[in-house]
């Protein structure tokens, strides 16, 4: 498959490796970007050759979070909310495993996109944090506190400070931590370590861990709030 702002391959073994490829602008999140990473997975979903979903970034930055200068744009907004609430299920719902190689910083929405994935492993350079609480927007509280805890996730939400890979090991964010530009080779040893087991156990298993609660809480902490807040975050952005 051809993308614009993505890579899609799929390497020996099974393994599908979606790499985020804007890193010039430090692979920010844009409309055609969520566009292209839903169609990547509508098409992965029921390819058998794609038995688990890599998901890194190109360069040094896994992602600086959502393209900013989309929300200059007031005739975009209606686009942006609806990407973004479309991208997300997209890839909490994908029905096989989900590895983030973080290759570097994973902010505000490429924070989010990390802790969607099943399984999280970050190079030493990696960072995590959600500051665009600071200029107003609110944040995905639920999967980060299944996966770190209440409190370490309210810290994080409400502060917007940055975690390094030692916290994210430390706090279980992150289930290993490589060396800067390994991140991608580990991930795929992990891969193949999950394809030991047969695809049906796979996709049955990770069937169990799409929690119908999530749905409800994306709809309060996503679609609700973010489309409450997007006329102001617009605002803010015209001024940067």
């Amino acid at each position: 498959m051809e993308f614009e702002t993505i890579r899609a391959e799929i390497h020996p073994g099974s393994v599908g490796v979606l790499t985020l490829n804007r890193p010039e602008l430090r692979n920010a999140i844009s409309i055609k970007m969520r566009k292209e990473i839903s169609a990547c997975l509508d098409a992965w979903e029921n390819d058998s050759a794609v038995g688990v979903l890599v998901m890194t970034g190109a360069g040094a930055v896994f992602s600086a979070g959502f393209d900013l200068k989309e929300f200059r744009n007031p005739a975009l907004t209606e686009e942006i909310f609806t990407t973004s609430s479309r991208y997300h299920r997209d890839v909490w719902k994908f029905p096989k495993p989900v590895i983030a190689a973080v290759n570097g910083p994973a902010l505000a929405g490429g924070f989010d996109l990390a802790k969607l994935c099943d399984i999280r492993i970050c190079s030493r350079s990696a960072a995590f944090g959600h500051p665009e609480i600071k200029f107003g927007s609110p944040v995905l509280y639920t999967p980060l506190r299944w996966i770190v805890g209440e409190g370490i996730a309210r810290d994080l939400c409400l502060s917007g400070r940055m975690m390094g890979a030692e916290e994210a090991l430390r706090t279980g964010l992150v289930s290993e931590v490589t060396e800067d530009g390994k991140a991608l080779e580990r991930a795929l040893a992990i891969a193949a370590t999950l394809l030991e087991a047969p695809l049906p156990a796979l996709t049955a298993t990770k069937g169990f861990m799409i929690d119908p609660a999530m749905e409800a809480a994306f709809l309060m902490e996503h679609d609700e709030g973010f489309r409450r807040v997007l006329p102001a975050l617009a605002g803010t952005a015209r001024k940067k």
